[in-house]
């Protein structure tokens, strides 16, 4: 009522030359929306291509593939910002203001959310450095496997169990990194517990000639079988064949296999703990 009432008081030219500004104006601001969607659709198309193109000349110019992961990620985060910012100056909004707005934001966000920009730090100190890269096989932050990706704040580790563990790049970088990948070969590090009565030295050249019949165990350096200590059951042997990565745990299991069927057909006796009790007598007047 009081709308209609207020129109009815306005001159009808100036009624018509509202109306028509509001049509201008909500025609003008749909175009520009249209148009906002198609930039949006568009560049994100193009950041997305132009990204990929990027991604396969680095890796055909034999670029380590973490450098180029990690280049990708933030390059997508960086031109998307750049996008979002040229779309509100096709608004019209006044992007200087804009960016001032968004560094103070930036300050608020990097006070609040210290440790994702520690994330972010390791993350770029894990590039520099490579301590390993993707598809090594390390132990980090608690977590064993290969690395499948390191992005600009975490890290993910596909683990023996075929888990996906994602990790804060700064809990990594700031722990202990065991890097299995990083030299050509590797030690397999089993026991093997003897009885008192079996002589060791048998044994070990048992052992010995096994191992080098195992597949994939290396000749140089040859497999080393050693008393590594001594117990209530017997000597304790440290047998230590070497082999490459890859055949890490087929060298593992099948020297386990060795050692259980060397000394079973040597007919060696179980290993047993013995005690003597020595009870005493009681003692009358």
């Amino acid at each position: 009522m009081l709308l209609t009432s207020f129109f009815a008081q306005v001159p009808v030219e100036n009624v018509n030359v509202v109306l028509q500004t509001l049509k201008e104006q909500v025609a003008t601001f749909g175009v520009k929306l249209i148009g906002a969607i198609a930039l949006w659709i568009v560049g994100q198309w193009l950041i997305n291509k132009g990204v990929s193109l990027l991604s396969k000349i680095l890796k055909r110019q034999s670029v380590d593939l973490t450098l180029v992961a990690y280049l990708t990620n933030f390059l997508v985060v960086a031109l998307k910002i750049v996008l979002i910012v040229a779309i509100l100056g096709y608004f019209g909004i006044e992007t200087t203001s804009f960016a001032a707005l968004l560094a103070a934001a930036g300050i608020a966000i990097g006070a609040a959310w210290g440790g994702l920009l520690a994330n972010f730090a390791a993350g770029v100190f894990l590039v520099i450095f490579s301590p390993f890269a993707v598809g090594d096989f390390i132990s980090a932050a608690g977590v064993t496997g290969t690395v499948e990706e390191i992005g600009l704040f975490v890290t993910t580790i596909n683990s023996l169990d075929n888990v996906k563990n994602i990790v804060g790049n700064n809990k990594i970088f700031s722990d202990n990194i065991q890097n299995y990948s990083a030299n050509p070969y590797r030690r397999v590090d089993l026991v093997a517990q003897l009885n008192h009565s079996v002589n060791h030295q048998e044994a070990i050249a048992l052992l010995k000639e096994k191992l080098s019949q195992i597949p994939n165990v290396m000749r140089d350096p040859q497999p080393d079988v050693e008393i590594l200590e001594f117990n209530f059951a017997g000597p304790v042997l440290a047998v230590r064949p070497f082999c490459n990565n890859a055949d890490y745990w087929q060298v593992y299991f099948d020297t386990n296999k060795i050692i259980r069927e060397t000394f079973g057909t040597a007919g060696y006796p179980v290993p047993e703990q013995h005690y003597v009790v020595r009870g005493m007598e009681k003692i009358t007047s």
